[in-house]
């Protein structure tokens, strides 16, 4: 099984969705299309944000989102972060994840970023067991704060 990393575009917002509809992305709620589109639309107003793909032949497998961030801090050096990372569970453990990781972290060395930042949910041991296989290290501590949900 060949695997390739590309950006995605508008028709592979279907595939997406069905990637963060599992049970432990979003509890199975998902976007309509048309609410992903206008959103997929925003990340073109960023300087360097991007939804990526992984694709098995014309199956998309995996997802993960780049954004490279200017700074002030670090002498203005760059850094990258990683969101919304998601593979179909019948892919998981044949190395999309991996490839995905790798493709994230080549991209972010050649845009000069001095790190490459994710977090993943303290629930999700496999996830940090995974990471930690691919070489990030445990640093610091993630803190947040939820907002109730705006109906406007």
């Amino acid at each position: 099984m060949e695997i390739k990393v590309r950006e995605a575009k508008r028709q592979d917002l279907p595939g997406i969705l069905a990637i963060y509809g599992q049970p432990d992305m979003d509890a199975g709620k998902v976007l309509s299309v048309d609410e992903a589109e206008k959103i997929f639309r925003q990340f073109q107003e960023y300087p360097f944000y991007r939804l990526y793909v992984a694709v098995a032949g014309d199956k998309t497998v995996g997802t993960f989102a780049l954004l490279i961030m200017h700074n002030l801090a670090h002498l203005g050096k760059k850094s990258a972060l990683v969101e919304d990372v998601g593979v179909l569970p019948e892919f998981q453990g044949h190395g999309v994840g991996k490839i995905m990781m790798q493709f994230a972290m080549e991209e972010a060395k050649s845009q000069h970023c001095y790190k490459l930042a994710l977090s993943s949910n303290a629930k999700r041991e496999r996830a940090h067991q995974f990471y930690d296989l691919l070489g990030f290290d445990r640093h610091g501590y993630s803190f947040r704060i939820n907002f109730p949900d705006n109906d406007q």
